[in-house]
């Protein structure tokens, strides 16, 4: 008899043998909702999300037909497909997959896809009946396949003749039945699915064409698939391992924490002892910051610090005219300056936040715009990376060598049980070749007869000497006399430095730097969301960060860190290395860097550091902060021809237009090393509109290689058409998301007893 010959409904105990038969073939299925320790609620939204839909099932099919009465041979199991009289669709019985009910009003919770029936998302084609399936949910797909695999092996083994049975339970390949009795589809015009690296099932799109007239979302990244934590954001682990991970997160972003202050002091004309003193000041706002971002802030588990963002602009105001000559109290006057610019933009970036406004903006930061943005900040300081590390070829070749064979030879042996290479790369590179520098220079390396290490007072005078000044200072380990005069116990305090200074000139610099800061933040905080395996934060959670970020440096300002403090962008692949994203780890982090700040020789220590040294760490960091940044590409589409000109467009004006202003020599009878030429452009530049404190904000600004690559992106990006798939826009989370499922947003939530802080600004929060 042929499967629909018959419309008369079979016999009772027929009905028992087809559900036992069913019974069969899905032995070994567990439930993809665990048994214990879950909220209905939250796996409800879950399958709403996913478009999960239980379209087969051993009890309900056998209950199916002993209710409706119809034979298994006349049902597609696979694809729900009733081949009776007439070719119609009996209303399925479906059980939901969260509370385990029989649902009778004859449709699936989760609609399936209406119109061609083979859908493509994500990369990933679905069959009739499944709905859409999201990227999340690729995983499942893999297990899916491999149940289909082992049905087929049962009804061959209990029927005895596979092809008869494929014959009479799979449709034709040629069938053109649909679902619901309307016009199906031929033979599937794809290839066979592969297998990706995470034995996930993915399928080619077709000719680049999306049926449907829907567009995909983008392609997971390599930090937007869901990472096996050691240690997630809401674990509780001992107190020794939160001591151990804390030591080795904040271990693993020294180089970003603790090289900036020995860049700026030193040009600012700074002791060795000034060095600690702000080494260990910017350790202290650092720790206050990142507690404060744990609390009031985003709550995700980021260390905030002093970032490079800051640096470009420093430089700029350090190296203006009148401070290149100036030698009586240089570096308590630079400070103060840099204090009041750091000030003025951080009120600025705080009102940005609060206001709202910021929310605004969010819809015109796109990864388009993060990407360049981000990679400029790195780019920026080449001409100062290497040949400052060139000083001392001896000690920065190997460190530079050592750190590439760490993170990527040896990334993958662990050493005791440990991945210590991948974690600690920086650090056993700096100590490693600091103490090769030190057997140089007690063996006699870099004694010259009659110059002393005593840079560059005792040498200016001697001809001799005065060729091997910058060698002495750059390579030998005794030069730094910060150990011998910085303090046991000091602890910074606000305004040490003085009452900051305000200028208008260094106000709009500074401000248009902190917008730089929001795109970093921007692009962090997504990144981070994806990587700690949570929704992305919303408009408001966002708006918040900044508006913290902002408040926290106008601490640093008020301090005297010589630069803002924001999210470092090296957190990213911090978290991915250690794989360890807990609150509570970064906050016990926090609490070290608070007392290490107190202890006066620990930043002595850190400031007695070859400067070849740090600035060969430094070209590892700034490349790092590049490639992290044009990894945001991902989430767009990289080939597009729109987003690869924009992306090449903004790079190559940011090098460009500022290498122009960069070519006005520095008129001064002092000339400045070749390092510090770009950022002499602000007193040179070609600008010259009469009112010399708006020709050096001009020159300053169009001298920066950030600031000049985010205008023509932010230009390109929100005028050039293109579709939001191909645009590649974050998709931030909505606050109506909680209505449907109250834990999505639940880690960005604030504490209770500081919940109604925010609670009457509507764009603070989610």
């Amino acid at each position: 008899m042929e499967a629909g010959s018959n419309s008369q409904p079979p016999a009772k105990a027929e009905s028992v043998r087809t559900g036992r038969r069913l019974g069969l073939l899905y032995p070994n299925i567990q439930p993809f909702v665990p048994k214990s320790e879950h909220s209905p609620q939250e796996l409800r939204s879950w399958a709403k999300r996913t478009g999960f839909v239980s379209t087969f099932s051993g009890e309900t099919n056998a209950s199916a037909s002993a209710s409706e009465g119809f034979d298994s041979t006349d049902f597609n199991l696979e694809r729900a497909i009733d081949h009776r009289v007439g070719g119609s669709t009996s209303p399925k019985i479906e059980i939901v997959p969260i509370l385990g009910r029989s649902k009778h009003d004859g449709r699936a919770e989760i609609e399936p896809v209406q119109g061609n029936i083979n859908k493509i998302e994500n990369n990933v084609m679905l069959g009739t009946g499944m709905g859409v399936l999201r990227s999340e949910n690729q995983r499942r797909v893999a297990v899916e396949s491999n149940l289909r695999d082992r049905e087929e092996e049962t009804r061959g083994s209990l029927n005895g003749n596979r092809n008869a049975i494929d014959s009479k339970v799979k449709p034709s390949a040629t069938s053109t039945e649909g679902v619901d009795g309307g016009s199906g589809v031929g033979p599937c015009p794809c290839s066979e699915p592969k297998m990706n690296e995470d034995n996930t099932e993915v399928f080619p799109e077709i000719d680049g064409n999306h049926p449907g007239g829907e567009e995909p979302s983008p392609d997971p990244g390599w930090w937007n698939r869901r990472l096996e934590l050691r240690c997630g954001l809401r674990d509780k682990p001992g107190l020794a391992l939160v001591i151990y991970y804390s030591l080795q997160h904040y271990l693993s972003l020294a180089g970003s924490l603790i090289f900036i202050p020995s860049i700026i002091v030193p040009l600012m004309g700074g002791s060795d002892k000034d060095t600690a003193t702000v080494i260990s000041t910017m350790l202290l706002v650092s720790g206050i910051s990142t507690l404060l971002n744990s609390y009031l802030g985003t709550r995700l588990p980021l260390v905030q610090g002093s970032s490079f963002v800051f640096l470009a602009p420093a430089l700029v105001i350090i190296n203006s005219r009148e401070y290149r000559n100036l030698s009586v109290h240089k570096f308590r006057h630079i400070m103060r300056e840099l204090q009041g610019a750091i000030i003025i933009s951080s009120i600025f970036q705080t009102i940005l936040g609060l206001s709202g406004f910021m929310s605004l903006l969010l819809r015109l930061f796109n990864p388009i715009v993060v990407a360049p943005t981000i990679a400029a900040i790195g780019l920026a300081f080449f001409s100062y990376g290497f040949p400052q590390a060139g000083q001392c070829v001896e000690i920065s070749f190997p460190l530079i060598a050592l750190v590439l064979i760490f993170t990527l030879y040896l990334r993958g042996i662990p050493l005791f049980g440990l991945r210590l290479f991948r974690v600690y790369a920086v650090p056993l590179s700096v100590l490693i070749v600091w103490a090769y520098a030190f057997i140089l220079t007690t063996g006699g390396a870099y004694s010259y007869k009659g110059c002393s290490p005593d840079i560059p007072s005792s040498n200016v005078l001697i001809d001799s000497c005065r060729k091997h000044a910058y060698t002495m200072r750059s390579c030998r380990t005794d030069v730094s006399s910060a150990w011998r005069t910085a303090n046991w116990v000091r602890i910074p305090y606000p305004l040490q430095w003085g009452i900051p200074i305000f200028h208008t000139r260094t106000s709009l610099i500074m401000i248009f730097t902190s917008l730089v800061a929001s795109v970093d933040s921007v692009g962090t905080y997504y990144s981070t969301s994806l990587l700690v395996n949570s929704h992305s934060p919303t408009l408001g959670i966002v708006s918040r960060g900044i508006a913290l970020e902002g408040f926290c440096s106008i601490l640093a300002g008020l301090w005297g860190t010589g630069t803002g403090s924001t999210a470092l962008t090296e957190n990213i692949h911090t978290i991915s290395v250690t794989k360890v994203a807990n609150r509570r780890v970064v906050e016990v982090g926090a609490i070290l860097l608070i007392l290490c700040s107190f202890i006066g020789k620990v930043g002595a220590i850190l400031a007695s550091i070859p400067m070849a040294l740090s600035a060969s760490i430094l070209c590892f960091i700034w490349a790092l902060i590049v490639a992290l940044g044009l990894s945001n590409l991902q989430y767009g589409q990289t080939g597009s021809f729109r987003n690869m000109t924009i992306v090449g467009v903004s790079l190559f004006l940011g090098l460009s237009i500022p290498a122009y202003f960069q070519l006005y020599q520095p008129i001064s009878s002092l000339m400045l090393p070749g390092y510090l030429i770009p950022y002499s452009a602000a007193s040179d530049g070609p600008v010259r509109s009469g009112n010399a404190e708006l020709d050096f904000a001009i020159n300053g600004l169009l001298s920066m290689n950030m600031v000049v690559t985010l205008v023509v992106a932010l230009i390109l990006e929100n005028t050039v058409p293109g579709s939001k798939h191909e645009r590649g826009v974050y998709r931030w989370s909505r606050p109506d998301d909680l209505a449907n499922d109250p834990n999505s947003l639940e880690i960005f939530s604030l504490p209770r007893r500081v919940s109604w802080v925010f609670c009457g600004s509507p764009c603070l929060g989610p």
